[in-house]
């Protein structure tokens, strides 16, 4: 359990400062979310935790096509 914890910890703490910018709505928005794109702690915080949440319930039959499922970052 503890290898597990790290690297999720890890994972969790390299994309709150250096995640790219991402489609949260499906619009073609794109919305930074890390440190290095300008984001205080909160939003840095806040928005790649909904969009995770977001991203593991974005099934391929919610899709009009693979390559949107692709865009949205499928699971």
């Amino acid at each position: 359990m503890i290898p597990t914890l790290l690297t999720a910890t890890s994972v969790f703490i390299i994309v709150f400062i250096a995640a790219p910018p991402i489609d949260i709505d499906g619009i073609r928005e794109l919305v930074s979310v890390s440190l290095l794109y300008g984001n205080n702690i909160i939003s840095g915080a806040i928005i790649p935790t909904s969009a995770a949440i977001g991203l593991h319930f974005y099934p391929i039959w919610e899709a009009a096509s693979v390559d949107e499922w692709l865009y949205n970052g499928c699971p």
